[in-house]
């Protein structure tokens, strides 16, 4: 069975309730300490009601219990160690999830000095490597964002034998992999995005513009390039797969002039959209990039072939960076998908926490993308930045 989190973005409205909650908590808290430190006195009006219990002093027992459940949990988790092991610090998306994760972590009570995340360099013999190490120091939890998704049968193999907690982010091992966590009953979990709806969410942006619009060479269908990430990843697998599928499934018929694997970078997908253009010229109608950092390189060859997005041109991402989301409300970018690190962070994080605490989780933690045009791009803006 998978378990679902509703991304942040979602629940926005609910985020006022919540710190008025938090809010209450403590305002509740202060009277109980004040019955504390009372506690050795006593009025007439105490006396009289000795034989009473009125709702509120229950109210503030139980939030005083909270307090020190709270307390001790932070105590709990003070000395725990956690190694995180990252594909690559220099993606654009991944220092966003990890300044979160860590930032959340110890606001759950972890020790700053327990956390220790590296860079896998996008190689994985290092990542390995690290992994190894983090083994050897007996952390007690991993959460690990793979460099290669196939490596995960090998990563799992080596954590479950040392006894270790593991959660797997951002880039899902294949379903047989995660099967063989639940045939086996072992603490391993993933936490992330169907990559699926993200790809989906970016051809439906197209359609939504409507074939007329889109169709500037008047051939009656769509012409495109695709610029993907690592072909090794699932994410990229299914963001090229799924947003073409959008467009088919409302009935389109499509033409794939060029695709490309750009890797994730910004100035690869610049050149690789540059050479597109130069051989397609206009006939290009639609630049799909599996994330926002490659379609910001996308931009800057469709600006200096002298193209214009939203006019003879459309273009779409995936992650909403703060910049694309500035392009998106700006018109120099169809539309992005946000990919909600908070949601995700968050949820890794409590994955660990249940590990560490002998809770446990489902297998599968799924997240909300959330598709994102000028319509909602500036909401979505003012939450990231």
């Amino acid at each position: 069975m998978k378990k679902k989190v509703v991304s942040l973005f979602l629940v926005a409205a609910m985020a006022a309730t919540m710190m008025t909650g938090c809010g209450d908590k403590k305002e509740a808290d202060a009277p109980a300490a004040d019955a504390a430190a009372d506690a050795g006195e006593t009025t007439p009006d105490a006396a009289a009601d000795a034989g009473e219990t009125t709702p509120d002093a229950g109210t503030e027992a139980a939030d005083a219990a909270d307090a020190a459940a709270d307390a001790a949990g932070d105590a709990e988790l003070a000395d725990k160690k956690v190694g995180v092991c990252i594909y690559q610090f220099s993606d654009n998306f991944m220092t966003l999830f990890r300044t979160e994760l860590e930032n959340y972590l110890v606001s759950q009570g972890f020790s700053a000095d327990n956390i220790t995340i590296v860079d896998g360099a996008n190689d994985q013999a290092t990542q390995t490597g690290q992994i190894d190490i983090f083994i050897a120091d007996k952390v007690d939890v991993l959460i690990i964002n793979p460099v290669n998704s196939s490596s995960a049968e090998t990563i799992t193999d080596k954590v479950v034998e040392a006894g270790i907690p593991l959660v797997y982010i951002n880039r899902e091992p294949d379903e047989a992999e995660q099967k063989r966590w639940a045939d086996n009953d072992w603490n391993v979990t993933y936490v992330g995005c169907d990559a699926r709806q993200s790809g989906t969410f970016q051809g439906e942006m197209i359609v939504d513009l409507g074939l007329e619009a889109v169709d500037f060479n008047g051939n009656g269908k769509v012409d495109y390039i695709m610029v993907e990430g690592d072909p090794e990843n699932v994410d990229a697998q299914y963001r090229t797969e799924f947003s073409v599928k959008a467009l088919t499934d409302a009935g389109w018929e499509v033409e794939c002039l060029s695709d490309q694997v750009g890797n994730w970078q910004q100035d690869q997908a610049q050149q690789i959209v540059a050479n597109a253009l130069g051989q397609y010229g206009n006939d290009v109608e639609v630049v799909f990039c599996n994330n926002d950092a490659m379609a910001l390189g996308a931009l800057q060859a469709i600006q200096s072939a002298g193209r214009t997005v939203g006019t003879d041109i459309y273009l779409v991402g995936v992650d909403a960076l703060s910049e694309a989301l500035e392009d998106v409300l700006a018109g120099t970018m169809t539309g992005t998908v946000f990919n909600d690190h908070f949601s995700q962070s968050h949820s890794a994080a409590d994955a660990a926490i249940n590990y560490i605490k002998g809770a446990g989780n489902e297998h599968y933690i799924g997240c909300d993308y959330v598709k994102v045009t000028a319509e909602n791009a500036q909401e979505i803006l003012d939450m990231v930045k």
